[in-house]
Order: structure tokens, then sequence, then C-alpha cells
């Protein structure tokens, strides 16, 4: 009985330590797991929800309508209900006139061009559109996408677009006093909205542009680099007269004829028997695009400022943002005399962009100052409520107005009564200057067709407001020069702008 007794009350003590010892294992579980969800939420949230095994945020994404890209008032880009996994995908209005500017969104393969650079913005993505930014993102709102307000100007896209018609080709055209761009164009062009969903038809679009030998989908305004030929005697005239080797645009040079590329035997050549003689003017050559004479000058003016004046139009930038990146111009930096002579007629490896080009026809226009070029003029929200505007700002100082000034005289003579002819417009001033780039093997490829102008009203000593740099890259044309396939693009452009 006394044994008996005893059981329950002596038990008593190892059941308490055995309760404690659970309660102390539950409470480090609980810590353990806070700890993990803390982790996790917190330390690891922005990894997790970047993993691309994380469709969570992709699907958010396209759970509402992608914010627009605007020319002027009007949207040139849409969202419409797919009734799919992903609720939304991107249209485009006139996808293939605007392709250069606004690249590409598609739920498969990604974003380029403005749809790349501003995709937080257009997604609803971007801090700068909430209101409350930590509330947001404790609440997981989305915001809606805002807005992209481009510099392109219609009328002048759609001249670009139609006068380059089928051929392969890029137009650049800038507001020299500001930078704006006002034109972009790459032909031939192609439909970004062809693959913007997730379905067989979206691939067998891509696919096949993918496998088109003429690249719809490179950007040839940004993107490509073509030898600029005689356009580049503009930044060699340039440096001429900037460095004091020539002072007089109408007096005789002392450029000789033959002229021997420096160091070998072989005579640089014109196209043009008038250019066969000693001695001509700056004025005389630039007129009728001498090679002789501004090779010459190229090597008196001396590569170290030769190089200079390139990289003050742009040259050898290597981030050159629209805010679109655009591929780095070459003015080779490391050359002998006879290699400066053909650099300076835009020939040996010498390679622009038609940005660059039209940056440098810009630079004239304005006085010698390059404005840095710039693709977008506002980001607002879906209300319309501003986020950022953004400024003109100096790229570079060219060359002082002085030069300037002369140099516009020598586009305006090759204009008037040179290669240039077929960019006159009537009751406005132009000045430009042609180029013919040869290139491949033995210079077998088809040349390179370009021209690169300026344009304003007659009258009033003002900034022109448009400059323009058209390449024509594989034309079929019996022939092909400047003059006769870039010019008459070039004007159209111009014209368009003037008009509005």
């Amino acid at each position: 009985m006394t044994g008996r007794a005893g059981d329950g009350p002596q038990g008593l003590p190892g059941i308490a330590v055995t309760g404690r010892r659970a309660g102390t294992f539950c409470l480090l579980l609980i810590v353990a797991l806070c700890a993990q969800a803390t982790r996790v939420q917190v330390f690891r949230a922005d990894g997790l929800n970047h993993n691309s095994a994380n469709q969570r945020l992709v699907i958010e994404r396209y759970s509402q309508p992608r914010g627009g890209i605007l020319v002027g008032a009007d949207p040139v880009t849409g969202s419409e209900a797919t009734g799919g996994r992903f609720d939304f995908k991107r249209t485009y209005t006139d996808g293939p006139l605007f392709a250069a500017v606004t690249g590409y969104s598609s739920q498969t393969y990604g974003n380029t061009q403005l749809e790349g650079t501003e995709d937080a913005l257009l997604s609803g993505t971007d801090d700068r559109l909430s209101g409350w930014a930590v509330w947001d993102a404790v609440a997981r709102r989305q915001n809606p996408g805002g807005n992209v307000r481009t510099t392109i100007d219609r009328a002048a896209q759609e001249a670009a677009v139609r006068g380059l018609g089928g051929q392969q080709g890029a137009v650049a055209a800038i507001e020299p006093a500001t930078g704006r761009i006002l034109a972009l164009a790459s032909t031939p062009a192609y439909d970004p909205g062809s693959f913007a969903g997730t379905s067989a038809e979206d691939q067998e679009a891509w696919n096949r542009l993918q496998a088109d030998p003429d690249r719809p989908m490179l950007n040839r305004a940004l993107r490509q680099t073509y030898p600029p030929g005689s356009t580049f005697k503009v930044v060699t005239a340039a440096a001429a007269l900037e460095s004091g080797v020539v002072v007089d645009i109408e007096a005789p040079t002392d450029a000789p004829y033959p002229y021997v590329l420096p160091g070998t035997g072989t005579p640089l050549v014109n196209d043009t028997p008038a250019c066969d003689e000693p001695g001509l003017s700056l004025d005389t050559a630039m007129t009728l695009s001498c090679n002789s004479v501004l090779g010459y000058l190229g090597v008196r003016v001396g590569l170290e400022r030769m190089a200079a004046t390139a990289e003050a139009f742009g040259f050898n930038e290597s981030r050159l943002d629209t805010p679109v990146r655009a591929v780095r111009s070459v003015f080779d930096t490391r050359m002998d005399d006879s290699q400066l002579a053909l650099s300076s007629i835009g020939q040996f490896d010498t390679a622009a962009t038609p940005l660059v080009m039209a940056m440098v026809a810009a630079g004239v226009a304005n006085n010698g100052t390059v404005m840095r070029p710039q693709l977008v003029d506002g980001l607002t929200r879906s209300d319309g409520a501003t986020v950022q505007l953004m400024r003109p700002a100096v790229f570079r100082q060219a060359m002082s107005p002085g030069t300037a000034g002369q140099v516009r005289r020598l586009m305006t003579d090759a204009v008037e009564n040179g290669t240039g002819r077929a960019a006159r417009i009537p009751g406005a001033v132009v000045g430009g200057k042609t180029g013919t780039a040869e290139h491949g093997v033995d210079n077998s490829g088809t040349p390179y067709a370009w021209f690169i102008a300026w344009a304003g009203p007659a009258g009033p000593d003002a900034v022109p407001p448009v400059a323009v740099a058209v390449v024509i890259a594989d034309s079929e044309a019996a022939e092909v020069t400047g003059g006769g396939l870039a010019a008459p693009v070039a004007r159209a452009v111009m014209q368009a702008v003037l008009a509005g």
C-alpha cells in the first residue's frame, strides 16, 4: 500500500522536466521558423524575386496594360487582352514605321530600344511612379505603367522611311540647338507586334526575322557603322580651319597634284578631273569633293588634332546613350600618314553610325557646339503627371563659331554649286556634303551612298532647325552616289521638318 501510494507523487517531477524540454524545443522551432522567414522574405527577397524560375513577377508584369510610347501626343504602342496566362501583350500602331525608335517588348524574347531602357517605367515597377513606395512594396501593389514621350517628329519619320523604301539604309535627323532626335529610321524594317506574345505564330515570326539575310531587326541608325566616305571631309575641313592650316577658304592651298600617299608610291585619286590640279582652294575642293586636297590637309593637320576634332563630334565615344546606346564610331588614333590621308576622306578604317554623322552636321549648324542626342523628351505617370523632363545637354565644343560659319559656307556651296544639288529646297538655306564610300575586298562591294546636311529658313541668321544623315547601304541602282540616292531622302526629311 505504501509503495503504491508513493508512485504518483514520485513521477510528477519527471513529467515536468519533459514538458519544459518540449516547450523549449517548440520555442526553438518557432525562433528558427521566424529566422528562416526573415531570411527568405527580407534578405533573399530581391534574389528570389528576380530568379528566372519565379514566374510570379512575370505574370504580375503582364497583368495590366503596359505604358505607352508617344510620338507627339499620340501613343504608337498599346496593349491588348490575351485571354491566356499573361493577361495583356504589347501592340504597335504602325510598328515598322517606328520600330527603330520603340524596339520591341515580347513576352518570350524580352525588350529592346526604348522598350528596354524604359522598361521599369512602362511596366509600372519604377519607384518614381508610386506616391508611397514603402506601402506599395508591403501591399505588393503594382502601379499603372508610365508613358515615354519621344522627341520624334512624325512627318520627318514618315519621310525618312518612305524615302528609304525597300533599300538597306538608315536616317538620323537632329534638332541642332537641342540634340532632340527628330527621325530615326532603319530599313528594311520589321513589325515588333508580330512576336509580342507566346504563341506558335509569334515564334514563327521571330524565326523568320532571325533567318532573314537582310537583318531587318538590326537598327542601322544606331547599331551599325559604315565608312563615311566624303561626308567625313566636313570634319577634316573643320580641323584644317580650326588649327590654322587653312585660313581663307577661297585662297589657294599648297595641296600638290598628284598627291602621293606619304611613304608609298600610290597617288590619291579623285573622282572628277576637275580636281586634278595643284593648289585648289578649300571651297573648290569641298564643292567638287576632291580627295587629293582633303587627304593632304588631313596629314597637314596631324593625327592628334584630327582625332581630337573627330572625337568632339562623337567618334570614339563608347557611351553615347540616347538613352538607347549607339555603337562606337571609330577614328583610329594610331596611324601612319598614308593611313591618316585615307582616314581624312572617310576611308581606311574610319567608320560611323548615321547618328554620329548627323551630329557632325548638327554641330556645324549649331555654331560649333555639338549637343548630346536625345530620343526621350519626358517621362510621365499614366495620369500625365511628370516623372522626369529631359533637358538639352552639351556634348562637346567641336570648333569655334567663326570656324563653324566657314564650314557652313563650304557646305552651302556644295549644295548650290557642287555634288549636293539634289538637296536644294526652295526658300531655304541648305548646306550638305555627299559621300560615296567604297568597301569590300579591293573595293568590290556596292558603295555606300551618304549625305549629311542641315537646313533652315532663308533670311534670319538663326540655328537651322534640322540636321540629317542618310546612308543607303545596298541599292540596286545602276549608279550609286550620295548625291543621286541619299540627298533626295535628306531633302524630304528636312522639308517635313521645315513645313511643321
